[in-house]
Parts: structure tokens; sequence; C-alpha cells
């Protein structure tokens, strides 16, 4: 398979963490969205990250989707996805939390790097719903004793959460104080000190 994007896309690296942590191997293309359009556009033609090219050239767009074939791959045993409810659910929706999160502090990058006149509103806006699904995440995961989000193994909630908070701290830093987060926090620093996430990682670069 080859996964191409980079990893300073959250939504790229938590395809590439699960790659990993399922010990699938992988070849990956960190092609950039901005520089490398005309090549990413051969295998999808949104010029999207993350594209994952399957061996029998079949290609798969959109990091849940990308994720939800894994899954079927290695099976119910291992699938970091629950099947069953409720757990599945509440897993879709951590992960649709950390997705959201993502996406707006994408918005912002583009509102303040790519728009020659920004807007307030929606800047103003865009940190709202930030600040507001950092709090409904911290809210679930202080009350949970559990090492990871649904108990004692790993998920792709759990993947999505870590890669999504180091995307925004590197892409505006100083936006948000993590110390008022501190159960995402200690959640983050516990994930990233995983070998996995040590190596699926790429520093946030602006686009220009």
């Amino acid at each position: 398979m080859i996964l191409i994007g980079q990893y300073d896309s959250p939504f790229v690296r938590r395809v590439g963490v699960a790659l990993t942590l399922y010990d699938m191997p992988f070849e990956h293309r960190p092609w950039s969205v901005f520089g490398d359009g005309d090549k990413i556009r051969a295998y999808n033609p949104l010029m999207r990250v993350p594209t994952l090219v399957l061996d029998n050239g079949d290609v798969l767009i959109e990091s849940h989707a990308i994720l939800d074939y894994l899954d079927n791959l290695v099976g119910a045993e291992r699938a970091m996805f629950p099947i069953e409810e409720p757990a599945r659910h509440r897993a879709i929706k951590i992960a649709s939390l950390a997705s959201g999160l993502a996406d707006k502090a994408v918005s912002l990058i583009y509102e303040l790097r790519l728009h020659g006149e920004k807007s307030d509103i929606w800047m103003e806006r865009c940190r709202n719903q930030i600040s507001g699904v950092l709090a409904a995440l911290e809210a679930d995961r202080k009350r949970l004793d559990a090492p990871y989000w649904l108990g004692s193994s790993i998920g792709h909630a759990d993947i999505f959460v870590a890669t999504a908070l180091r995307f925004l701290s590197e892409a505006h830093p100083g936006l948000v104080d993590m110390a008022t987060y501190p159960a995402l926090k200690a959640h983050a620093e516990r994930l990233e000190a995983l070998p996995a996430f040590k190596t699926i990682y790429q520093p946030f670069d602006a686009p220009v």
C-alpha cells in the first residue's frame, strides 16, 4: 500500500499511526497538497490527503473511510473502532470531535495565511469551535480512569485526539493553553511517547 500525504497533517498521521500499529507494511509518499497537487491528482481528483493506494491499484480517500477498510482487514478482534454498541458510537463521537478540531485548525491556517482579506468573524467562530470541542473532550476524558478512551486498548479515537492536539499546538502556538485541559494534555503526552507516534511524525510546515 502507498500512503500519500505529509505527516504534519493530523488526518494523514492518524492513518500512518494506525498502519504502524497494525503492522501493515506501506510506502509513504510525503506529498504536499500545495506543492505536489498534480502528483496527488493522478490518484485523487480532489487533491486531498490522506490518499491510500491499495496493492491492487484501487484508491481510498478520507481518513475515516481508510481506517474502516483497515479495520475490516485486521478483523473484529484487532479493529481499533469497536464493533459492538455502545462503545462503537462513543468512539465515533470522540473521533468526530477530533476531526472537527483538526478541521477548524486547518481553516484558521487558510484564513491567516492564504486569504488576502481576513475575516475576524470567521476566525473568532473557528476559535470558539476549537475551545468548545476542547472543553467537551476534556470533560469526557476527565471522568475516565482507563489509560485509553474506551479501556485498556488504544483506539482510533485516542489516536485522532492526540494527532489533532499536536497539530493544533504546532500550527497555532499560543492559541490554547493546554494546562487548562490537564486530562487531554496527559492523554496526548501518553500517546506521543509511544514508538508509533514518534516514528510517524513531521513538524508542522505552514503552507506558503
